[in-house]
């Protein structure tokens, strides 16, 4: 990798599923080189894949497969920032339906535990309005959600 700093993820040896998923699902993102253990490691045999590079919308990235030791958590996440509906939806329903799982407020996890914040621009701008009501009305209308309704926050916007 060129990158000076690279996100190193923890993956119990299915770093290249991951990486090829993040590649299909998100724009500006692929899969780079795969590199095999060249030797027995505890959670691996020589010739197993130890590391996948990839770009998760264009931010570097280093999928290890160093077993079942450490899981992802909310203290890590990705934020997508999206400009509209369609886009949010689709992120979103990419993430569910391939075996991730829903939270509150624009986040939800993938099959590999590692969390995204699925954020339509509009939000950002609402819950930052330079007038406080009207960032106190989006930010409460988004505390009621799970995926972000753009629709819902530009009304409580307008309210």
């Amino acid at each position: 990798m060129v990158s000076k700093n690279t996100i190193c993820l923890w993956y119990d040896g299915t770093a290249l599923d991951a990486a090829k998923f993040y590649a299909e699902t998100f724009p500006d993102s692929a899969v780079g080189a795969i590199h095999r253990a060249p030797g027995d490691y505890p959670d691996g045999k020589q010739g197993d894949i130890l590391t996948v590079e990839f770009t998760v919308a264009g931010i570097p990235c280093i999928g290890l497969n160093g077993g079942p030791h450490f899981k992802h958590s909310e203290a890590f996440s990705f934020q997508i920032a999206t400009d509209d509906q369609a886009e949010t939806d689709r992120l979103w329903n990419a993430i569910i339906k391939n075996g991730g799982q829903e939270s509150e407020c624009g986040w939800c996890k993938d099959r590999w535990g590692l969390s995204w914040q699925i954020t339509p621009r509009a939000l950002t701008a609402a819950v930052f309005d330079a007038d406080p009501a009207v960032a106190k009305r989006a930010f409460e209308a988004m505390m009621t959600m799970g995926k972000i309704d753009i629709a819902a926050i530009e009304a409580a916007r307008a309210s």
